[in-house]
């Protein structure tokens, strides 16, 4: 009955242990949308992939007719000026932030900002 009890009482604080780190281990989910200077598919796919495999990200999509991504991304794990900096260094510009030069400059000329259109 002893060994039953201290069994019990094991099992309880266990259960109670691992109640408490899920408590703590919850993310925190932000919704961000930015504009950006995509022009066609390509970019769309191009920025995507770029953000979906940042640390943190969980999704983005771009909206081809607003030329806008929705980001939804754990705020514990990357934050806003990441983001913009993802999308800069793929080659566009992030709201008011600039495109990295060098990553627009290795755009194709069909997806580049004076380029015309497609």
């Amino acid at each position: 009955m002893k060994k039953h009890n201290q069994t019990l009482l094991a099992v309880t604080i266990l259960l109670i242990t691992i109640n408490s780190f899920t408590v703590f281990a919850t993310n925190k989910t932000d919704t961000v949308t930015i504009k950006t200077s995509a022009r066609c598919d390509d970019c769309k796919e191009r920025i995507e992939s770029r953000l979906n495999f940042t640390k943190g990200i969980k999704s983005a999509k771009l909206n081809m007719d607003t030329k806008a991504v929705v980001v939804i991304y754990d705020s514990e794990k990357t934050n806003l000026e990441a983001i913009k900096t993802a999308i800069t260094k793929a080659g566009y510009d992030a709201d008011e932030m600039p495109a990295d030069i060098k990553a627009y400059n290795r755009l194709p000329k069909c997806c580049q900002k004076d380029a015309s259109p497609h």
